[in-house]
């Protein structure tokens, strides 16, 4: 039977990437195409002319449509940005958007490299790999201003890493700490991306009381499995019932990061949709989503270089609004005074009216104790539910706002680390040129992980991993020393934790004669971070100008 070809035209408004075509609306749609390389290296596309952009938009949308490895999307900024697998693959995009979908100029800024950060476990080596608490300590002659300024006034931190802050009026108290999640319930997480968000939909709908669609019996059980893996993950004492605690995952509500609710008084977890249970009403379940915003707010932008964060946990172990009840009681009573001396005047003022007159003096009366009101006072919900507090009024800004600041001190005490994104490179290369190979990795700080030979031919195959900051002419580089050789493949694999320090300064003896008194020496994370917060306009402690004295004047040549 020959090979017959079938084109359908006129279905680019309705599909994206793949589609199933069935004239009968139960056919189960056939399971979508997985590609191996994952989009990871994003540039911001504008063109030269601005009067183009329609043009780049609709040149865009077709390059969405065609390439099924490349992501299209727009920033909170209003940059239209593309995100590819590579470098290869993003000059191909470039081209291709230039010449055939978009047919304009356009202006390509740098690649942006994303980062992640997150927190570790105090070390017990230093950095001459000796125990940490052993060694003479000196004094320290010069802090970086990180270090000097992390910790503002008023901001109280315990010996666990426990701090607590309390919002601008002082009517509420939040008590925080940072832990960091085990590698494989980081990877448990954004591998169940999909049914975390499904979950939250859910239980933001059932919050907010809307009719919700009953789950189906297959994402019921994926759920309950998921949770039987979390506990299985989660094991140990400080980790007791901290599964049936989760408040919420970030950012975004479907992130690799947890949110725990320790403090007692008031029971939510993400579970809702397992058990269905409705909570009753109370002041902590009104200022819920305030906590939880904070939280979002706090994962999604890290004090490092305001990058995501992944894998870390916050616990909330203290939520005080005693203070804020008091208050609002003593504006109760306040209200009810006023109410009731201006009833008794109105009275002994008029004491026969209308009925037209008695309307409008009602009305006049409403008007003015709803002016009067500092704080919304107790009315009733829809089911006898009794509303506390205004929940969105200006306390639960500075709520929303304390809570963000204490997951930024809470991760500041504690050991700070960022994660790079990272290749798996596959090269196939000769034994002449092995050694050169193993000079272009080493140099781009990629490390081997297999080396083993293919049988029946003098070719090796190399496995090593590279970080995606390193990539950008990696391959152009070693065909060049290789005389082409040796060609390169790289897939993004996953993140992964650079070791070093980016705050790192001696603080011991040993330290001091090894590194020296200004510890200049390269270090890897700490250059990763400057770089981004360069590029993002955030402030970087270096020094533009050294060995001043070796300047010459512009005037004369000395």
């Amino acid at each position: 039977m020959p090979l017959c070809l079938l084109g359908i035209g006129g279905l680019q408004e309705f599909v994206l990437k793949s589609a199933t075509l069935c004239s009968s609306p139960a056919c189960p749609p056939f399971t979508p195409l997985n590609f191996e390389a994952t989009p990871i290296v994003r540039v911001a596309v504008e063109p030269k002319h601005p009067s183009e952009m329609p043009q780049l938009v609709k040149g865009m949308k077709l390059l969405n449509q065609a390439d099924p490895c490349v992501q299209v999307l727009i920033q909170e900024t209003g940059e239209h940005v593309l995100i590819t697998a590579g470098e290869v693959h993003l000059q191909r995009c470039l081209d291709d958007l230039k010449e055939r979908f978009a047919r304009v100029d356009i202006s390509v800024s740098k690649p942006i490299i994303p980062f992640r950060e997150t927190i570790t476990r105090p070390p017990k080596v230093d950095m001459v790999n000796e125990e940490i608490g052993k060694q003479q300590k000196v004094a320290v002659i010069h802090q970086s201003k990180e270090e000097q300024n992390k910790i503002p006034e008023g901001v109280q931190v315990d010996v666990d890493g426990l701090v607590t802050m309390s919002t601008a009026n002082k009517y509420a108290t939040l008590s925080v700490r940072a832990m960091p999640l085990p590698e494989e319930l980081t990877q448990l997480l954004e591998e169940n991306c999909d049914l975390i968000r499904t979950m939250e939909q859910f239980t933001s709908s059932l919050n907010e009381g809307k009719k919700t669609l009953e789950m189906n019996q297959k994402t019921l059980d994926q759920i309950r499995e998921f949770k039987q893996k979390l506990e299985q993950k989660l094991q140990g004492r400080k980790w007791r019932n901290a599964v049936d605690c989760i408040w919420s995952f970030g950012p975004r509500k479907c992130g690799p990061n947890i949110l725990l609710n320790k403090f007692e008084g008031y029971e939510r977890s993400v579970w809702q949709c397992l058990d269905k249970g409705v909570k009753e009403a109370s002041l902590y379940r009104d200022f819920d989503n305030s906590i939880v915003s904070g939280f979002q707010l706090a994962t999604l932008s890290g004090p490092m270089c305001e990058e995501p964060l992944m894998g870390v946990c916050f616990s909330v172990e203290k939520w005080d609004m005693s203070k804020f009840v008091e208050q609002m009681s003593m504006n109760r009573q306040d209200l009810e005074e006023t109410s009731a001396g201006e009833t008794l005047v109105t009275e002994e003022a008029t004491p026969i009216s209308t009925g037209r007159d008695s309307k409008l003096t009602s009305e006049s009366n409403e008007t003015q104790e709803s002016c009067q009101q500092p704080f919304r006072l107790p009315s009733k919900r829809k089911g006898g539910e009794t509303l506390l507090a205004d929940c969105y009024g200006p306390f639960s800004g500075q709520l929303m706002a304390t809570m963000k600041e204490a997951c930024r001190y809470a991760m500041q005490v504690k050991p700070q680390r960022l994660m790079a994104a990272m290749y798996t490179c596959e090269i196939m290369a000769t034994a002449e040129v092995l050694g050169r190979v193993y000079a272009v990795l080493s140099k781009r700080e990629g490390r081997v992980l297999q080396e083993e030979m293919k049988e029946g031919t003098d070719m090796f195959i190399i496995k090593a991993v590279l970080p995606v900051a390193e990539s950008f002419g990696f391959a152009d580089e070693i065909r060049k020393r290789t005389s082409g050789l040796a060609s390169p493949q790289l897939v993004f694999s996953h993140w992964e934790v650079i070791s070093d320090d980016p705050f790192w300064v001696p603080t011991t003896e040993e330290e001091y004669l090894h590194f020296g008194e200004k510890a200049d020496s390269e270090n890897q994370a700490r250059k990763y971070m400057n770089a981004v917060r360069k590029r993002k306009g955030l402030y970087v402690d270096e020094k533009i100008v050294e060995h001043a004295e070796k300047q010459r004047t512009l005037g004369r040549n000395k």
